[in-house]
């Protein structure tokens, strides 16, 4: 047997080494050796165990988690989500939600003007309407000239005499009439011009004249293209006995609804007030005295919903009505005094399906029975 140690061969019977040597070199270096190994293995011995993370205490950690969930949910109370994608970061369902189950925000001081508008909102609302054994329907033509349906609607009114009026405002010239309901029905008018105020002027200007009248209980407002679709009777009962305004008012949060709205508007009218609806309405007596009697939401619409201003196209027509009938003061009034006196939908059928500025027109060809019983249903 062979041993190497130090680089040096050794022969089993250690008596001839590889290299020159003696036995009395070679057994002090194995003791050494032994002595190295036995010091090594006490060393191992007195080494330390393994060190032990110590715990974290959990109380700690779990105070910081809810602070600083209760950081972020003051920071969302005091500086609340303005848009869509960041209130999806609270609910599904949006900035709802989560402002239902905030405290309620402190209500903003009302300006003179509003507190007047409150005022007279509320003693109009209060006043019982008079009975009257005749009350009558008056039927309002916003109409540029001449009305190609005249003598249908001649024919609509005939044997109905003492239950309607006729009111006409023509923008650009003076109509000849036909029918004996229309002569001398005239009222001044001024130049109406599409998608600006002139429009609610005409609106308003109508309403005014068709007041006068104190048997005048409901007011529709009617086109040049505008036909009826139910006798006479029907429509007189349903306007009359539900004492209801139809007046088409909802939210449209895209660019043609709420992106024309304008901070100008402030602080009477917000942008989550602010509504759009189609322009044809009707309503009743009380409703009708609101509209001609306002003039401080009029003259926000008039000075701030215009075509081409600041980038956008706001049309008064379509707004201001819906935002009016929805806006706070007025709107609080109606909850309270006058719970279910508006509809948010109008009577007047109008096709926006062809995605136009402008509603279907019907030609003669379009006219059938299916048609006609499909709107009437």
């Amino acid at each position: 047997m062979t041993i190497y140690h130090g680089g040096q061969r050794w022969d089993r019977d250690l008596s001839v080494p590889s290299t020159s040597w003696s036995k009395s070199q070679f057994l002090p270096k194995l003791m050494k050796t032994a002595q190295v190994w036995r010091l090594g293995m006490k060393d191992m011995h007195n080494l330390p165990g393994p060190r032990q993370r110590a715990n974290l205490k959990r109380p700690t950690w779990i105070i910081v988690l809810v602070s600083l969930v209760i950081l972020f949910l003051i920071c969302a109370y005091v500086y609340p989500p303005h848009n869509s994608s960041a209130c999806y970061m609270f609910s599904s369902n949006g900035c709802k939600a989560f402002s239902n189950w905030l405290p309620p925000a402190p209500a903003r001081e009302y300006t003179d003007e509003e507190i007047a508008s409150r005022v007279v909102i509320r003693d109009i609302l209060n006043t019982p309407p008079i009975q009257l054994k005749n009350p009558k329907i008056a039927f309002m033509f916003l109409i540029p000239g001449s009305l190609p349906f005249e003598k249908l609607w001649d024919k609509y009114f005939h044997g109905h005499e003492g239950k309607f009026s006729v009111y006409v405002h023509a923008s650009k010239q003076k109509p000849v009439h036909l029918s004996r309901f229309f002569i001398n029905r005239e009222i001044h008018s001024e130049k109406v011009v599409w998608g600006k105020i002139s429009m609610v002027d005409a609106e308003r200007r109508l309403l005014a004249n068709a007041l006068e009248d104190p048997d005048n209980q409901h007011f529709v407002l009617l086109s040049d293209s505008c036909i009826p679709l139910r006798s006479f009777d029907f429509v007189y009962s349903y306007l009359l006995y539900t004492n209801v305004s139809f007046i088409d008012s909802f939210e449209d949060p895209g660019p043609h609804g709420s992106g024309r709205y304008s901070e100008h508007m402030l602080p009477e009218v917000e942008k989550r007030d602010f509504r759009k609806g189609a322009q044809w309405f009707t309503m009743k007596r009380q409703h009708a005295v609101i509209v001609t009697a306002d003039n401080l939401y009029y003259s926000k619409f008039r000075d701030y919903c215009k075509p081409a201003m600041d980038g956008r196209n706001c049309y008064s027509d379509e707004h201001y009505l819906p935002t009016f009938f929805h806006v706070g003061p007025f709107n609080i009034c109606v909850l309270m005094l006058d719970p279910a006196g508006i509809a948010n939908w109008s009577i007047t059928h109008v096709d926006w399906s062809e995605g136009k500025w402008h509603p279907k027109s019907y030609r003669a060809r379009d006219i059938t029975y299916e048609l006609m019983k499909n709107i009437t249903v």
